[in-house]
C-alpha cells in the first residue's frame, strides 16, 4: 500500500490550501471531502454565496435611490429563483475550480467522511489510508440554540436562509454578530421586515464598541430593526405562523413577537465528531475544540489541526494562514502566523472591517495608547459617491505603533488592508499618514485618521 505523505480531512479553506500547499512542496498528497463539493462551508454555505446575495440584493436597493442622481427606474422586479440560481452557479464554478487546483499540483481527492481509527491510519467506508501525516481541517458548522428546533423551513441556520425561495414577510434574527446582520440585511434589501434579536446590549460582539455602534446606526437607517438585551426562550409553531417569546435579559419581563421565518445565527461550533480522536487520546475541549501546541500539533504526534476546528478566529483566511504554516512547518520551514494581524470584515452596507485590539481590550489591559479617527463626511470621494456613514479609526501606543485599526464604511474590507499591512511591517501612524495617497480616494481616511492619532489632522 502506498504511504501518504499527508492526508487532509477536509476539503473547506484551510484543508485545500493546506493540501496544495504540501504539493508544491513535495509530497505526496491525499485530500478527504464528505459533502460532495470542495470548499467547505465557506464556498458552498457561508462566504461566498452570502456575498453573492448581499451583492445582488445591494443592486436592487441601490435603486430606490438613483432618483437623487436624476435617474428614474420603473417596473423594477426581484426574481429570488434567478438570483438563487446565479449564487448557485458562482459556487458551482468555484468548487470545480479547487478540482482543478487539485489535479493541476497532484493532490488526489478521495469522496467520503473520514475517521481516524489508529495513529497514521485514516478509514473513508471500507477503504483503509495510511499516511505518514494526518492534517485535521474539517471545519465548523452552525451552532444551535437550546431548546430550539432547526427544520431550515420556517426556523432556519444560515444554510437555509441562503436558500429562500420567496421573500418573507417578517424574519427575525436571532444574533446580532456577522451572519446575523450580513444575512439579515439581504433580505431586508429585498423587502422583508427584519428584526434582529441580540442577547447582548449591543451589536457584533468583538468589534470595537464605537465602530458596532455607527453600523448599528447605519443599518438602522437601512431597515433593520433591533431588540437588544433579549432572550429568546421559545418558539412556537400555528398555520398562521410563528411566536416568539423573549426574555428582557436583568428583567422580569417577557414580549412577544410575531414572524413568518426565524433565523438562528448565534455562532459556530467545530466539526470534530465522528472522527475518533477521544478514542486516539485527543481529548477535546469543552466547545469541541482540538488542543493544538504552536506549531498545530495534538496530542498524538503525527496528527495535527488547524482552522475553525483550533482556538482562534473563525475566519476563512486565518484558516488558508493556518494550513499554509502547518504544511511549511512540516516542511521543516520556519514560520509563524500572527493572529493579532488578522482582519475581520463584515460584508453589510456599509462594511465594517477590524484588525488588532480594540479600544476596550486596551483599556482592560491598562496599556497606553492615542485615538486617531475621521468620518467619511469629510471624504470628498465618500460625497460624490454618497457613501458617507462611518469612519475610520486607529489606535497607537505612544511611539507610534499600531494597535489595532478599525473601519465602518463603504469598502472598509479592502481599506483595512493597508493598515493589515502596516502593522505586520511594523509601520507607524507616522509612516502611514506620509505615504502619498490618491485624490479623490476612500483610502485618503486611513491617512486622515493617522494623522488625526498624531494631533495633525488636517481636514477632521
Amino acid at each position: 500500500m502506498n504511504i501518504y505523505d499527508l492526508i487532509v480531512i477536509g476539503g473547506g479553506p484551510g484543508g485545500y490550501v493546506a493540501a496544495i500547499r504540501a504539493a508544491q512542496l513535495g509530497m505526496k498528497v491525499a485530500c478527504i471531502e464528505g459533502r460532495g463539493a470542495l470548499g467547505g462551508t465557506c464556498l458552498n454555505v457561508g462566504c461566498i454565496p452570502s456575498k453573492a446575495l448581499l451583492t445582488s440584493s445591494a443592486k436592487y436597493a441601490e435603486l430606490a435611490h438613483l432618483s437623487s442622481h436624476g435617474i428614474a427606474v420603473e417596473g423594477a422586479s426581484i426574481d429570488v429563483p434567478a438570483m438563487m440560481g446565479r449564487k448557485d452557479k458562482i459556487v458551482g464554478d468555484l468548487t470545480k475550480g479547487i478540482g482543478f487546483l487539485f489535479k493541476k499540483n497532484g493532490v488526489e481527492l478521495i469522496e467520503g467522511w473520514a475517521r481516524i481509527p489508529a495513529d497514521g491510519q485514516v478509514q473513508v467506508g471500507v477503504n483503509t489510508y495510511e499516511a505518514k501525516n494526518i492534517l485535521i481541517a474539517t471545519g465548523s458548522e452552525p451552532s444551535p440554540l437550546n431548546g430550539i428546533e432547526i427544520d431550515e423551513q420556517h426556523v432556519l441556520s444560515s444554510t437555509g436562509a441562503l436558500a429562500l425561495d420567496t421573500v418573507p414577510d417578517h424574519l427575525v434574527v436571532v444574533g446580532a454578530g456577522v451572519i446575523g446582520l450580513e444575512l439579515g440585511q439581504v433580505w431586508a434589501r429585498l423587502g422583508a421586515k427584519v428584526t434582529v434579536v441580540e442577547y447582548l446590549d449591543r451589536v457584533l460582539p468583538g468589534i470595537d464598541g464605537e465602530i458596532a455602534k455607527l453600523a448599528q446606526r447605519a443599518l438602522s437607517k437601512r431597515g433593520l430593526k433591533f431588540q437588544l438585551g433579549r432572550a429568546l426562550k421559545a418558539i412556537d409553531k400555528s398555520e398562521t405562523g410563528l411566536t416568539l417569546t423573549l426574555d428582557r435579559v436583568g428583567k422580569d419581563k417577557e414580549e412577544v413577537i410575531e414572524a413568518d421565518k426565524v433565523l438562528i445565527a448565534v455562532g459556530r461550533r467545530p466539526v470534530t465528531r465522528g472522527l475518533g480522536l477521544e478514542d486516539l487520546g485527543i481529548a477535546l475541549d469543552p466547545r469541541g475544540f482540538v488542543p493544538v501546541d504552536g506549531k498545530f500539533r495534538t496530542s498524538v504526534p503525527g496528527i495535527y489541526a488547524i482552522g475553525d476546528c483550533i482556538l482562534g478566529p473563525m475566519l476563512a483566511h486565518k484558516a488558508e494562514e493556518d494550513g499554509v504554516a502547518c504544511v511549511e512547518m512540516l516542511a521543516g520551514q520556519d514560520v509563524h502566523v500572527d493572529y493579532n494581524t488578522v482582519p475581520g470584515v463584515v460584508y453589510t452596507d456599509p462594511e465594517v472591517a477590524s484588525v488588532g485590539a480594540t479600544e476596550e481590550a486596551l483599556k482592560e489591559a491598562g496599556t497606553d495608547y492615542t485615538v486617531g479617527k475621521f468620518a467619511f463626511m469629510a471624504n470628498s470621494r465618500a460625497r460624490s459617491t454618497g457613501e458617507t456613514d462611518g469612519a475610520v479609526k486607529v489606535l497607537a501606543d505612544p511611539s507610534g505603533k499600531i494597535l489595532g485599526a478599525h473601519i465602518c464604511g463603504a469598502h472598509g474590507g479592502d481599506l483595512i488592508a493597508e493598515l493589515v499591512l502596516a502593522m505586520t511591517k511594523g509601520a507607524t501612524v507616522a509612516d502611514v499618514a506620509a505615504t502619498c495617497h490618491a485624490h479623490p480616494a476612500m483610502g485618503e481616511a486611513v491617512k486622515e485618521a493617522c494623522l488625526d492619532a498624531m494631533g495633525r489632522a488636517i481636514h477632521a
